[in-house]
């Protein structure tokens, strides 16, 4: 008889809802709706230059990732590294791993500052993408970055990745799974709009 008091017990907490978090507002919603590719469609309107981005850098970044993007224990290094992949110590950065500057611009829009991931504006979004890139070598301190200029950036590991030629994964492959999820999408989803 105590474990049938006990399972409705569990039951009847489990029909409570969790209580964590809070609904997520409209602008907050488009503000992170967005896909941004590695041509640099879906990047927003906005610009920004290293100079500008060293400011936003050090009140919003340096205190996990370094006053130079050198890194600490709770924040990943962010400069340096060009040319170490292929050695017995790889240094994974902005300028040494990521193939594309659109990427680095949408992670950072995403999840940056860790404490308020998203809370950046556009421009400062740019601002901080081109200090970065002009820390690694990758653009000058004068170059502003925009929706234009972003995509144009050579980044060195560019042609690092190689395509996954498993058939199972092959281009055939997400075709035919994208054309299954279009017809299996919502109506008035962005899936339709395409």
């Amino acid at each position: 008889m105590g474990l049938l008091v006990l399972a409705a017990v569990g039951l009847r907490a489990q029909d409570k809802p969790a209580a964590l978090g809070r609904p997520v507002s409209a602008a907050e919603m488009k503000q992170r709706d967005i896909t941004v590719l590695p041509n640099g469609k879906g990047l927003p309107e906005g610009q920004g230059a290293a100079t500008d981005g060293e400011a936003v850098y050090k009140n919003q970044c340096a205190s996990c990732h370094g006053p130079n993007g050198e890194g600490q224990p709770q924040g990943t290094q962010l400069v340096g590294g060009i040319g170490s992949l292929a050695s017995a110590n790889p240094v994974r950065t902005v300028g040494s791993y990521w193939p594309y500057a659109t990427s680095v611009w949408d992670y950072i829009h995403r999840a940056m500052p860790l404490n308020q991931p998203g809370s950046l504006s556009a421009n400062d979004t740019y601002a901080v993408t081109a200090f970065l890139l002009q820390r690694n070598g990758i653009i000058q301190a004068s170059d502003v970055m925009n929706q234009d200029t972003l995509a144009k950036v050579r980044m060195p590991n560019r042609d690092g990745f190689v395509p996954d030629s498993r058939p199972d994964v092959g281009p055939a492959s997400r075709s035919a799974q994208n054309h299954v999820n279009r017809k299996s999408a919502a109506p008035n989803s962005k899936s339709d709009s395409k």
